[in-house]
């Protein structure tokens, strides 16, 4: 039974008898010892008993060195967190199913260059093949179902979806984002496909296999996965959201859709998986940590930093493999340090836990000895120096060829700023980051408002193209060419365009209109949303593409038309 949270959040655990800080003799050299009291600094906004928390293991070879939570699990009830508290990490999830799935391949039952079709034939043939592999590593090109279905008009939360309501959104596209294995583009799609094909291969659902296959053998007693989201779990938090009162609302992932997210887990039992990921000692041996560390090589050849539901990446010069994750209110976050043995996992039920962060300034305690900060101010080598007049020239906004989306490019510091990094000159013409990660190459001769297309390089995105447009501010005539209504049955959606105070507006089924601003010419945008209008030789608009971070260019009609 749980105790009422008429005290201090850790008075009450101490009261439980619930052990927040175990040290356990270790194999090798320790890390430096970590005070429970700097953790709680770190997770102080959430220790009290009014709001949703957070809850952290650490471990170490292994071992499990530290855990704490905080916050309330239950405010209705108050019931407050525990180490043991079930929790959902969002994506962290990805990396079971990813499990399931190399299992299943090591075993023969199934091939990483598999044609999905082959086992989920109602999906379209798109002329090149979705591999097995491609969907583990996003670069599959299918469209985000769960931003398919926000178009049609139904958010995820918003309605109770099923793996078969996805595999159903699926099979109405009739494009891919792009060809598979030209690009990254993260999609949840990719991981709840295969789901259903491990049901289909095996007989028996992901959250059975799971049970049996994965959970027991590695001791995670607390974890299951939520495909029922109407049963009955013990010992699990709430998900919450604050409200405009300065208090907190319910937000639930309602939905029987699962692989992409829906794990039911602690902190403890995350720890457990991550170390057997290292080791594969209880779980897979050598090939199955070999291929869940796979990572993603493209149709250009370029490797980049995504592997079997992992990111492969480097944190302030150390190796780490890590995963985030967001459903409902839920925030996940599990990393691995694999060259000094450290694991962290934190998950919240508050939508304002910025689970990576805390994760991060707790791992900065433990790792402060070994990190190896980026210097702010490097550059590369060979690095011009070019007038500041050249460098403003360069500057502007751009068109992304792919999807429509717009990059603005700012000058300063002696290079160009550019998807959120500094470039700098190291010829007339090719710009690079510090760490070479991302190039920008320009044309040698202008584009159409004198300055010259670009082709850039950066990781899951290689030899993108993007060409420069002009500030577009379109007359009272302009906007009455784009007003109609549009039709997409891909995404089973009606929109209505209109104008409105001398501005365009998007208008939905329900009379909902959002606010439309012009990006460049034929093209607006809404949010992270842009919209391309589409003319046929006359000059008459007949359509339009619809593009955000996880859709790219899905067509609507323009009705009569």
């Amino acid at each position: 039974m749980y105790p009422t949270a008429y005290f201090p959040v850790r008075s009450i655990l101490a009261a439980l008898g619930t052990t927040l800080l175990t040290t356990t003799a270790l194999q090798g050299q320790s890390l430096r010892q970590v005070d429970a009291a700097q953790v709680d600094s770190v997770f102080a906004v959430f220790d009290n008993t009014r709001s949703p928390g957070c809850a952290i293991g650490v471990s170490e070879n292994g071992q499990i060195v530290m855990q704490r939570a905080y916050g309330m699990a239950d405010l209705e009830h108050d019931v407050v967190n525990t180490t043991q508290t079930i929790f959902e990490p969002g994506s962290v999830s990805k990396q079971i199913t990813a499990t399931a799935t190399v299992l299943l391949a090591l075993e023969g039952t199934i091939s990483f260059d598999d044609d999905i079709r082959k086992y989920l034939p109602e999906l379209p043939d798109y002329g090149t093949p979705i591999t097995i592999r491609n969907l583990l590593n996003h670069d599959s090109g299918l469209r985000d179902w769960g931003s398919v279905a926000g178009i049609e008009g139904w958010p995820r939360t918003q309605r109770a979806h099923t793996n078969m309501n996805v595999l159903d959104i699926l099979s109405r596209q009739k494009s891919l984002n792009y060809k598979p294995g030209d690009y990254y583009s993260y999609t949840n799609s990719g991981y709840n496909l295969q789901a259903i094909i491990v049901e289909r291969v095996t007989g028996e659902s992901l959250a059975d296999f799971s049970k049996e296959r994965i959970f027991k053998p590695l001791g995670m007693t607390q974890t299951q996965w939520r495909d029922d989201f109407t049963r009955v779990v013990k010992n699990r938090s709430i998900a919450y959201r604050p409200n405009d009162d300065g208090g907190w609302n319910m937000l639930m992932p309602f939905e029987d859709a699962y692989g992409n997210g829906g794990l039911l887990t602690t902190v403890e039992d995350l720890l457990r998986f991550t170390h057997n990921l290292q080791t594969g000692e209880l779980l897979g041996g050598p090939r199955y940590v070999e291929e869940m560390h796979h990572q993603a090589v493209l149709n250009s050849g370029q490797e980049f930093f995504y592997a079997s539901g992992l990111q492969i990446d480097t944190y302030k010069g150390l190796r780490q493999v890590e995963h985030s994750g967001s459903t409902a209110g839920y925030r996940g976050h599990l990393a691995r340090f694999p060259d000094q043995g450290l694991a962290l996992a934190v998950i919240c039920n508050a939508s304002t836990g910025n689970a990576g962060g805390l994760l991060h300034q707790v791992a900065d305690m433990y790792l402060a000895d070994v990190l190896h900060p980026a210097d702010p101010n490097a550059r590369p080598t060979g690095v011009l120096t070019l007038p500041a007049d050249r460098l403003s020239a360069l500057a502007g906004t751009y068109r992304d060829t792919r999807n429509g989306w717009v990059d603005e490019i700012t000058a300063g510091n002696g290079g160009l700023r550019f998807l959120r990094r500094l470039v700098f000159p190291v010829s007339e013409t090719r710009f690079e980051s510090a760490d070479g990660s991302v190039t920008l190459t320009f044309e040698d001769r202008p584009f159409a408002d004198g300055r010259p297309a670009a082709v850039y390089d950066a990781p899951g995105s290689p030899g993108v193209r993007i060409e420069p447009v002009a500030k577009y501010s379109p007359t009272p005539a302009d906007l009455g060419a784009f007003t109609g209504t549009y039709r997409s049955d891909e995404a089973e959606a009606t929109y209505t365009i209109a104008v409105k105070s001398g501005a365009l507006v998007l208008r939905d089924r329900w009379g909902r209109d959002r606010s439309l601003t012009p990006a460049y010419l034929d093209a607006f945008r809404s949010g992270g949303r842009y919209l391309v209008f589409h003319r046929d030789r006359s000059g008459k608009v007949t359509g339009m593409s619809w593009s955000e971070s996880r859709v790219w260019d899905l067509r609507f009609a323009k009705v009569g038309a």
